[in-house]
């Protein structure tokens, strides 16, 4: 069982093997281009297993790979060769052209340089919270959206805000009190807070003025 505030390795490596994603090394000059081939090839390999409802083991064998080499490709952890590819293909009786789907698609991306943010309008703004939209993308599942939010002396602590989704966050300067459902807690630089967006939310205190802090909010399906 895992004890908050305990950071074992077995906890450590939990953490950063998740299995929604992919991790591999690259030599300093390994061109990135390169790796969004085998990035495609291991998206496509493994949602081509799951549809089939076959265990990374039972695939290998399947295929007539190995299961080590099974996994690698579904990490991107290598690059597999013609031969290989052509294996992968006739084990999920596909085209081979279908384990590149995908390589050629740009991913978005939001950049913004610092202070060029647009200034937005929301609920805060009249009560002295200014709003810097630092990104927002609209995702295959939901919107993610980033915001710099600095409230100075002549903020309000009022509303408190509610909205679908979840928030997230970071406290870059300054201290202050801030409540969500029926717990308060004070926030400082560097402490973070992660919350259910339909519970009442905002600061009730501002302790140490101007505040500013990062909040990231990913809407669900219904709000993209």
């Amino acid at each position: 069982m895992w004890v908050p505030g305990r950071c074992d390795s077995a906890r450590v490596t939990d953490l950063l093997r998740n299995q929604s994603g992919t991790a591999r090394d690259r030599e300093p000059d390994e061109p990135v281009a390169e790796l969004e081939f085998e990035a495609a090839i291991a998206r496509n390999v493994r949602l081509l297993r799951q549809q089939v409802g076959l265990s990374v083991a039972d695939m290998a064998a399947r295929v007539g790979i190995s299961k080590a080499m099974m996994s690698k490709i579904e990490n991107a952890q290598t690059s597999p060769s013609l031969s290989t590819l052509a294996l992968l293909a006739r084990g999920f009786d596909v085209p081979v052209t279908t384990l590149f789907r995908g390589a050629d698609v740009e991913r978005p991306a939001a950049f913004v340089k610092a202070g060029t943010g647009a200034r937005i309008v929301r609920n805060g703004t009249r009560e002295g919270h200014e709003y810097e939209l630092l990104g927002s993308l609209r995702g295959e599942h939901k919107r993610l959206e980033c915001l710099l939010v600095t409230l100075s002396e002549k903020s309000k602590t009022y509303p408190l805000f509610q909205h679908p989704g979840t928030e997230f966050i970071y406290v870059l300067e300054g201290v202050m009190d801030y409540a969500h459902s029926r717990s308060v807690y004070r926030l400082q630089p560097g402490d973070s807070l992660q919350i259910d967006g339909e519970g009442a939310h905002g600061p009730v205190d501002l302790i140490e003025v101007p505040i500013r802090f990062l909040s990231v909010i990913a809407f669900p399906d219904s709000q993209v």
